[in-house]
């Protein structure tokens, strides 16, 4: 397992993530979206409205590398921070038909991101003081 239980937990209550891809002509494009974290593949599936014609779906057919950011703010006093950053590759995918929490229908085409290297801060360690925190940079 690529996750740590910590990890995945926090995956599992983020609601908003940011998925960088890279365009045509080189340059990094950032795009927030909805995800979840797929237990059976260890994967990040993105879904949205019409994703097979969104700019980063597209993106995907000329090159896979794929960043991926997932972070919040546990705490203002003392100031702490929490940070999940998924490097790695993403494919086009399909799934089955299903409805948004909106109940308006999603596509069925998603991004599925497969990690190769995890940055994690925060997350696991909620005991040491926040400016002494060390991130956790694994291979996956």
């Amino acid at each position: 397992m690529a996750f740590t239980p910590y990890e995945i937990a926090f995956l599992d209550n983020a609601e908003l993530g940011r998925l960088a891809t890279i365009g045509p002509d080189g340059t990094p494009q950032n795009s927030p979206v909805g995800f979840t974290y797929n237990a059976e593949l260890g994967t990040i599936d993105i879904a949205g409205y019409r994703m097979s014609s969104s700019r980063k779906f597209r993106n995907l057919a000329r090159n896979d590398k794929v960043a991926f950011v997932v972070d919040d703010i546990a705490s203002r006093e003392p100031w702490r921070v929490r940070c999940l950053e998924i490097r790695g590759t993403a494919e086009q995918a399909t799934v089955p038909a299903r409805t948004g929490p909106a109940g308006d229908p999603l596509d069925s085409a998603i991004i599925r991101v497969t990690p190769r290297r995890i940055i994690s801060f925060g997350i696991d360690d909620q005991d040491t003081e926040p400016h002494d925190l060390v991130p956790d940079i694994r291979d996956a």
